[in-house]
């Protein structure tokens, strides 16, 4: 016994060698994943998705190599919600944030100093949140990843999402409530982002980026050269301003994916592109969206495109069929380093062609601009969506003061949903209404 002991002693070092030399190997084959995320732009103003002027190059040539999705939702049309969803991969009833900002009684105290102040308080339970829920940079962190954080972010300072490098303070004496710092990522150059990819391949460490700019958000102030362009185009100056915006996040896509391919990134990098919300430019009113889009439950409020892109990981294909969701980012993420998805995350790895071919519908929620509590979501609820083929059935709830009609559509012959068909297919919306109430119910 004492002569097996001594062997087994002698091999112990050799194993914790081997063990050391997988860790690394496994470490240094970890992917980059760079997340991409439109602010306020329409599933169709792009190039790829038919737009006849936007010029998107950049997009368009990331939408050809990568597995994209063109029937793709987002679980909110609005921002806040819409982002806390991508980075826990949690619908907002799940992750309580269901809007912007909380309510307030008095319209005329927000954005006061007083107000921030109250705001940052009260957003310290969707912090709260974010703990219970574990962020995707707070999943990555204990693979070795870096993580940065740029543009549009709700959850206080970068650290507090689990980042590990980032530019937003969220401070509301100064004005943090969005993004601010962060937010002048993209619209004054892309700097920071690459100082962070530098330091982290110094490191030799995974990396991940967040990269939310305020574009093509207003303010519509594109570079003049821009707008030059599109005024010939457009119907009114509104409307080629926000164009010409469109093309400046694409030249931004552009200048973020030559660094990778400069710094020889790109076959281990996982890029997924989404948008936030939709957007419809009101032609008459600069910086001002049309009803229907953002804060609304049709389509150009909540469809966008899904692109991923990873090569000789993901076959490059336009899929104009199957149902994606911005749900799915969290778990498709997971799945590319092989970590298992939280316990409550709905989302579906989009590698997993089994997976995509089997899913028949797809959420999403539509909530009033402002929140009453995380734990009250139903108190502010307007709309409950489902999409399916050929449906897609949106149900008015308790804060829709709009509309108390259930609303049916073909969204596949009726995609800017025109023609309401609810009264003519009762079997349809029974049908759809069982499954949307089981689903909530879950």
């Amino acid at each position: 016994m004492e002569i097996k002991l001594k062997k087994i002693a002698k091999l112990i070092p050799f194993c914790l060698f081997l063990l050391m030399l997988n860790v690394a190997y496994s470490q240094s084959e970890l992917p980059n994943i760079i997340y991409i995320l439109s602010d306020d732009q329409s599933w169709n103003d792009y190039g790829f998705t038919g737009h006849p002027h936007i010029e998107t190059p950049n997009i368009d040539k990331l939408a050809d190599e990568g597995l994209t999705f063109t029937r793709g939702y987002v679980t909110a049309p609005l921002c806040s919600p819409s982002l806390a969803s991508i980075i826990t991969g949690l619908y907002p009833h799940q992750h309580g944030i269901t809007g912007n900002d909380p309510l307030f009684t008095s319209s005329d105290q927000r954005y006061r100093t007083d107000w921030m102040a109250a705001r940052s308080r009260l957003y310290k339970d969707y912090l709260d949140e974010f703990q219970k829920y574990p962020t995707i940079p707070m999943l990555l962190k204990k693979l070795g990843y870096l993580s940065f954080q740029s543009g549009k972010w709700w959850g206080g300072n970068w650290k507090e999402g689990g980042f590990t490098h980032g530019m937003t303070h969220g401070d509301p004496a100064r004005g943090g409530r969005h993004g601010d710092e962060g937010l002048k990522i993209g619209r004054e150059g892309m700097d920071p982002i690459f100082d962070f990819m530098d330091e982290a391949i110094e490191k030799k460490k995974p990396f991940f980026v967040w990269y939310a700019p305020f574009l093509p958000h207003s303010p519509h102030n594109p570079p003049d050269s821009l707008l030059q362009k599109y005024l010939p185009k457009a119907p009114t100056k509104a409307v080629a301003a926000y164009w010409a915006m469109c093309e400046w996040l694409d030249i931004t896509v552009g200048q973020l994916l030559d660094k990778v391919e400069a710094e020889g990134l790109t076959e281990n990098t996982l890029v997924v592109f989404v948008t936030d919300n939709g957007w419809i430019q009101d032609p008459d009113k600069p910086n001002v969206y049309a009803p229907g889009s953002k804060q609304d439950p049709q389509d150009m409020g909540i469809r966008t495109p899904i692109i991923y892109k990873w090569p000789r990981k993901i076959k490059p294909r336009m899929d104009t069929e199957n149902l994606a969701s911005s749900i799915d980012m969290a778990t498709t993420t997971l799945a590319a380093v092989g970590l298992q998805p939280e316990p409550n995350m709905e989302g579906i790895n989009v590698m997993d062609q089994k997976a995509v071919k089997k899913r028949k519908m797809i959420y999403s929620l539509d909530f009033s601009h402002d929140m009453i509590h995380v734990d009250q979501p139903e108190k502010t609820l307007e709309s409950r969506m489902v999409i399916t083929t050929p449906w897609k059935m949106i149900v008015p709830d308790v804060a829709n003061d709009q509309n108390q009609n259930i609303l049916l559509y073909n969204i596949i012959k009726d995609p800017m949903e025109q023609n309401n068909i609810a009264s003519s297919n009762p079997k349809v919306v029974k049908s759809l209404l069982e499954k949307l109430d089981s689903w909530w119910e879950k």
